[in-house]
């Protein structure tokens, strides 16, 4: 019998952890039973670990922000509030004991380090704990634009991009090429102007917790299949209309969508002006995929500008058959497709851009057929490519959109 229960309190021991590690436990602040009292006294800690079971024994000084940690010690639950720094955190009762304390260190960052855990106690004394908080290195994740020329204004999108008087963010471009001009720095993005000699590659910041490396690469030239310049459609049927007014221009020719659309679900627009069929046999591509890297990991990019609201039928991108000709690949259930409906749910309004925008889609998320059922499939025929907004089984309001197109690719997974 002992044997039993000694294993019953060992396999709840490690359910209460599991659900600790998850963060379940922040969820559970008002299950107060009214059998938690808080003790007399002062808390000690002996020693601070991390909650997870796998790795009890390691004892530590400091962890990053969110993570789950365990108190050692005696008498805690004499503890009334807890704070890292000057940060609170969330206590729940149901996750302190006489000897532990399980809590997540708070998500934010604290105003003033002193790297010091305090313990308040019912009769409001305050005892302090060496213990570190630790901000993670920068991240950057995206870019609003990753053609855009210098002199451009961009803004770069990720976490922990902090600024700091001892050590204030910096930019570098590929090429180590600094960045000057920075006009406004957030937590989870910055806006800067793209300096004068800036190249393709990656972009870094560096901040006083430490440097981050951008998971894109700046002016990405890889899988690029439609630049509108040397890589167009020409001799395809729509080829598309392209200009290069150089008040829009990214760099030479992009493609120009433009004229009515109706609201409806089914809408058929003006195909001259809102379609681009690239048949590879008739444009002179090799009996070859489009792009080389592979389809279940990569990403599908382009940059776009929308000068006028656009707000009704789904852009679709379908990949095809190099030796295809025709409607076919609009309406045949056959080419499983994206459809991109940026104006969803934004009303009267519709979508607009301020200038270009990067645009990327997971070639996971080719999947759909016309009327946007989901087909089990991912795009395997890829000698051919179709970008209209003609259809898309999706209600809308009736708009007049202008929309430009450059670099249509395909590149691996970041």
């Amino acid at each position: 019998m002992n044997n039993y229960i000694n294993k019953s309190i060992k396999k709840i021991s490690a359910i209460v952890l599991f659900l600790c590690t998850l963060g379940t436990f922040t969820t559970c602040e008002d299950t107060n039973d009214g059998s938690y009292k808080i003790t007399e006294g002062i808390p000690e800690v002996y020693y601070v670990r991390f909650s997870n079971p796998d790795v009890a024994d390691s004892l530590i000084i400091g962890a990053y922000m969110e993570q789950n940690i365990c108190l050692v010690g005696n008498n805690l639950t004499s503890i009334k509030e807890l704070y890292f720094n000057d940060q609170k955190a969330l206590l729940n009762i149901n996750f302190i004991t006489n000897n532990t304390l399980l809590v997540n260190v708070p998500r934010t960052i604290p105003t003033t380090v002193t790297n010091k855990i305090y313990m308040i106690t019912g009769n409001n004394d305050t005892i302090p704990y060496d213990f570190k908080v630790l901000v993670p290195n920068p991240v950057v994740s995206s870019i609003s634009c990753e053609h855009i020329v210098d002199g451009g204004i961009a803004t770069i999108y990720g976490d922990y991009l902090l600024d700091d008087p001892n050590k204030p963010l910096t930019i570098t471009m590929a090429g180590n090429v600094k960045v000057t001009e920075i006009t406004n720095i957030q937590k989870t993005q910055v806006t800067f102007k793209i300096p004068t000699g800036s190249q393709k590659g990656n972009i870094n910041v560096s901040t006083i917790y430490g440097n981050g490396r951008s998971s894109f690469i700046f002016r990405d030239d890889r899988g690029i299949f439609l630049n509108f310049d040397n890589l167009k459609a020409d001799g395809s049927w729509r080829p598309g209309t392209l200009e290069a007014n150089p008040t829009y221009s990214i760099s030479g020719n992009y493609l120009k969508f433009s004229g009515s659309l109706g609201g409806g679900a089914w809408e058929w627009g003006d195909e001259a002006g809102f379609a681009c069929y690239l048949w590879g046999q008739a444009n002179g591509r090799p009996d070859a995929p489009l792009f080389t890297s592979d389809v279940a990991t990569s990403i599908f990019k382009f940059e776009v500008n929308v000068l006028n609201k656009w707000s009704s039928v789904a852009m679709q991108f379908v990949f095809c058959d190099w030796n295809t000709a025709g409607n076919g690949p609009n309406s045949s259930a056959t080419y499983p497709r994206a459809l991109w409906m940026p104006w969803q749910g934004k009303g009267v309004d519709g979508f607009t851009t301020n200038g270009w925008v990067t645009v990327s889609i997971p070639m996971k998320d080719f999947k759909f057929d016309a009327g946007g059922n989901v087909l089990d499939k991912l795009p395997s025929k890829l000698g051919s490519f179709v970008i209209h907004v003609l259809q898309g089984g999706v209600e809308g309001i009736a708009c007049s959109p202008t929309i430009l197109i450059d670099n249509v690719r395909v590149v691996p997974a970041e």
